[in-house]
C-alpha cells in the first residue's frame, strides 16, 4: 500500500484554520459554462456508480456510446499500456485521444498517455460528465475526440462510514471503506479500495498448452480530500491519493507492477468575479516484463525486463468568469510538464539479459484561452480560440551492452518546439418545450507521448520501433444533434459527427520476421515489424443515440454509436489507405434498465453489444463481435446492511481481446460472480 504523506494533514489544517462559519462549501469546480449544452454531452449519475456489476470505472464509462479503450479487456487482465481511451472510434492507437480529468487534474499517464484505471473507483465519484466531440477548448490538450471529467464526491452532511466486502469467482476478494467527516464549516472525505483475484487463464482453451497460466492481480488505492471555506465565497479543495496495481499476463515472466501518487491544490471562488485556480503534481513508477512462447506453447522465456520506468507530471491552471447581461466570458491559462525515462534489459541469452537501455525525455505544454457564451430565451451560443505553445526537450535513447558497458546506440534528439491554435463555436435553440436542436465546430490537438517518441516496445513475437520526429496530432469536427424531452424524466438524444484527424499516429506494418529491423533489431518468424508513423489522417462519420426515462421506481436507459471511420495513408503507409483502423467497431450499442425498492432494495440488469473490429492496421485479422450482459441485486437486511449479489458477462460470452501475430487468441473477462455486503451509514 501507498503511504500518505503528512501534507495533507498540514493543508487540511491550514484550510481549517482560515474557515468562515457562515459558507457552505460544495467541493466541486466552476460549474458548465453558458452554452456548453451545445456540444455532445452525456451524464453518469451516482446511482449507477454506486451499482456497477465490476465496480470498475472502465466498465461504467462504456455505457457511454462510442467509449472505448484499445482491448476489449479490463483492469484486471489487461496490459496497461494498451489501456488508452478514445471515442467516436479515432482510434488505432492505444494512447488516449480522449481527456480524461479528475477534479480539473488530466489524468493520463505521463510518460505513456494510457489510464491507471485502478486509481479510480466509481464508490468514491459523484458524477460523471462525458463530453463526444468539442475540441481542445478550456479543456486542453488531449481533448481530441473529448473529454471525461470525474468529479470526486462531495459531502457537507453528517459524518458517516460505507463499506463493502464480496468474494467473487476464482477466489477473488474486493473491500471497499470511505468515510466523511466535518472539518469545522468544510469538510473531509477518505476512502481505501483492495481487489485481488487468481485471474483467468488469457488465452483460450484450445490453443493452451503448458506454459499458460491464470493471470492473477492484486490492487489498492487510498484518497483523501479536504474542502474549507478561505474567506468571501472562496474554497480551498486539497487531493491526496496514491494507488498500487500488480498483474501478470498469464506466462511466465509476465508480471507487471504500477505505483502513484498525486496531489493537487484548488481554490475556487464563487462570488461576482468567479475563478478557479489549481496546482497539481503527479508521481508514477511502472514496470513490466515480457516473455517470448515457443510454438508448442510448452515453455516461456524472458525477452525484455522494462524494470523501471519513472515519470512525473506537474500543471497549473486558472481561470476567470467576469459576465456582463446575457454573456459569460471564460478566460485563463493553463501548463502542464510530463518526464520520464523507461529504463530495460534486453537480448537474453541462456535467460539472462546481456543489452540495457534507457530512453526518455521531457514535454511541455503552455495554453491560453478565451471563451464567450450567451443565452437570451431559447438561443444559447458559445464559442473561443485557444493558442498553445508545445515544446519536446532532453529526448534520448541510450543502448549498451551489460558486460562491458560498450555503447551500441546514443542518440540525443533535437529539441523541439511548435504552436498550435484552435478554437471551437456552437449553438442551440429550443424550437418548442420538448425539442432543443444544437450544432457544433471544433478543433482539438494532442501531443505524442514519450512512450510514441522515444521507446520501442515488444509484444509477444511483434516489435514496434519508435520515431522522434512524429508531429502532433490535429482534429477538425462538425456535428448536428437534436435533443427530445417529453418530460422531466425522458430524454432522447440524437447527434450526427464528421471528424477528421490529421497527422494521426498509428502502428504502421512495415515488414515481417524472421529479421533484423531498425530500432528493435531481430524479429523472430511469426512477428511483425511495426513503427510508429504519423499518417495523413483517420476520418470518422457517424451518429450517437442515447435515451433515458425515469418511470417512477423504474429507470431504463439505452445507447447507440456508429461510427465510419477510414485510413487516408500515403508513402510507406500506402497499405492502409481506405482501411477501417485497428480496434475500432462500427457498432456499440448499450441498455440497462434499474429497480429502487423500499428500504433500500436495488436490482440492474444490463446488455453490450460491440460489433467485430480488425486486430491489426492491415485489416487481416479480423477480432468477432460480442454481446454480453451483466446484473446486480441488493437486499437490505437491515437499516444498514445489504447483502448483494453481482454477475459479470453471465452468459459466459468468449469476448476476443486480441489476436497475436501467429494467431493466438486473447479472451477478456470470463463468467464472474460475487457475493457480498455492503454498509450504508
Amino acid at each position: 500500500m501507498i503511504r500518505l504523506t503528512p501534507a495533507v494533514a498540514f493543508l487540511l489544517t491550514t484550510a481549517a484554520q482560515a474557515q468562515q462559519p457562515d459558507i457552505v462549501v460544495t467541493g466541486r469546480g466552476l460549474e458548465s459554462g453558458l452554452g456548453e449544452d451545445s456540444y455532445d454531452i452525456s451524464l453518469i449519475g451516482r446511482e449507477r456508480l454506486l451499482h456497477a456489476p465490476s465496480n470498475r470505472l472502465e466498465d461504467v464509462l462504456r455505457d457511454v456510446p462510442g467509449f472505448q479503450q484499445f482491448r476489449r479487456s479490463d483492469a484486471r487482465s489487461a496490459n496497461p499500456t494498451s489501456q488508452g481511451v478514445t471515442l467516436r472510434a479515432l482510434g488505432g492507437n492505444a494512447s488516449s485521444r480522449a481527456l480524461l480529468i479528475l477534479d480539473g487534474v488530466p489524468q493520463s499517464d505521463p510518460f505513456g498517455g494510457w489510464i491507471a484505471w485502478p486509481a479510480y473507483d466509481p464508490r468514491r465519484l459523484a458524477r460523471i460528465r462525458v463530453t463526444r466531440g468539442g475540441g481542445s477548448g478550456v479543456a486542453g490538450p488531449g481533448a481530441l475526440s473529448g473529454t471525461i471529467e470525474l468529479e470526486s464526491l462531495e459531502s457537507a452532511g453528517a459524518g458517516g462510514i460505507d463499506a463493502d466486502l464480496a468474494y467473487g469467482s476464482r477466489d477473488s476478494v474486493e473491500a471497499f471503506a470511505g468515510g466523511r467527516t466535518r472539518l469545522g464549516a468544510g469538510f473531509a472525505t477518505f476512502s481505501a479500495a483492495y481487489s485481488r483475484g487468481d485471474g483467468f487463464i488469457p488465452v483460450v482453451a484450445e490453443q493452451r498448452g503448458l506454459a499458460d497460466r491464470p493471470a492473477p492481480y492484486e490492487q489498492a488505492s487510498v484518497s483523501l480530500r479536504g474542502v474549507a471555506p478561505v474567506g468571501g465565497a472562496s474554497e480551498l479543495q486539497a487531493n491526496l491519493s496514491g494507488f498500487a496495481d500488480r498483474r501478470e499476463r498469464g506466462t511466465a515472466f509476465s508480471a507487471i507492477e504500477t505505483r502513484g501518487a498525486d496531489a493537487s491544490l484548488r481554490l475556487v471562488g464563487r462570488g461576482r468575479l468567479p475563478y478557479s485556480v489549481l496546482a497539481y503534481v503527479q508521481a508514477r513508477n511502472f514496470s513490466n516484463a515480457f516473455a517470448a512462447v515457443n510454438a508448442a506453447r510448452t515453455a516461456a522465456s524472458e525477452t525484455l525486463d522494462q524494470y523501471s520506468v519513472p515519470s512525473t507530471g506537474l500543471g497549473a491552471r486558472g481561470e476567470i468568469r467576469p459576465r456582463a447581461g446575457a454573456v459569460e466570458l471564460r478566460l485563463g491559462a493553463d501548463w502542464r510538464e510530463t518526464s520520464g525515462t523507461t529504463n530495460e534489459l534486453f537480448q537474453f541469452v541462456a535467460g539472462a539479459p546481456t543489452r540495457g537501455r534507457a530512453a526518455g525525455g521531457r514535454t511541455d505544454t503552455f495554453g491560453a484561452f478565451a471563451e464567450a457564451g450567451w443565452a437570451q430565451g431559447p438561443v444559447a451560443l458559445t464559442g473561443g480560440v485557444r493558442l498553445d505553445r508545445w515544446r519536446l526537450s532532453g529526448g534520448a535513447l541510450d543502448e549498451h551492452v551489460l558486460a562491458t558497458g560498450a555503447q551500441l546506440t546514443n542518440v540525443t534528439f533535437s529539441d523541439r518546439s511548435g504552436w498550435e491554435p484552435t478554437g471551437r463555436a456552437g449553438a442551440s435553440w429550443r424550437v418548442g418545450a420538448p425539442v432543443t436542436l444544437r450544432a457544433a465546430a471544433y478543433m482539438g490537438w494532442r501531443l505524442p507521448t514519450l512512450n510514441e517518441l522515444y521507446r520501442p516496445f515488444r509484444l509477444g513475437p511483434d516489435a514496434t520501433a519508435a520515431n522522434a520526429a512524429l508531429a502532433p496530432e490535429r482534429l477538425q469536427g462538425v456535428e448536428a444533434g437534436v435533443e427530445v424531452r417529453p418530460s422531466e424524466t425522458a430524454r432522447l438524444s440524437v447527434t450526427l459527427f464528421a471528424n477528421r484527424l490529421t497527422d494521426s499516429i498509428a502502428n504502421v506494418t512495415l515488414g515481417a520476421g524472421p529479421g533484423t529491423f531498425p530500432g528493435v533489431g531481430f524479429v523472430g518468424a511469426g512477428g511483425q515489424f511495426r513503427m510508429r508513423e504519423n499518417l495523413e489522417a483517420i476520418e470518422s462519420k457517424g451518429v450517437e443515440i442515447d435515451a433515458i426515462a425515469d418511470l417512477g421506481r423504474l429507470h431504463l436507459a439505452a445507447g447507440y454509436s456508429f461510427a465510419e471511420a477510414e485510413v487516408n495513408a500515403g508513402g510507406a503507409a500506402l497499405p492502409l489507405d481506405g482501411l477501417r483502423p485497428a480496434q475500432t467497431p462500427r457498432h456499440s450499442f448499450t441498455a440497462r434498465i434499474a429497480w429502487q425498492g423500499a428500504r433500500g432494495a436495488y436490482a440492474t440488469a444490463g446488455a453490450r453489444y460491440v460489433s467485430s473490429q480488425y486486430e491489426d492496421d492491415l485489416n487481416r485479422q479480423l477480432v468477432p463481435g460480442a454481446l454480453t450482459f451483466d446484473a446486480l441485486a441488493e437486499l437490505p437486511l437491515t437499516s444498514r446492511l445489504s447483502l448483494q449479489a453481482r454477475g459479470e458477462n453471465l452468459s459466459g460470452e468468449r469476448v476476443v481481446a486480441g489476436i497475436s501475430g501467429s494467431g493466438i487468441i486473447e479472451r477478456g473477462t470470463p463468467r464472474t460472480l460475487w457475493i457480498g455486503l455492503r454498509w450504508r451509514d
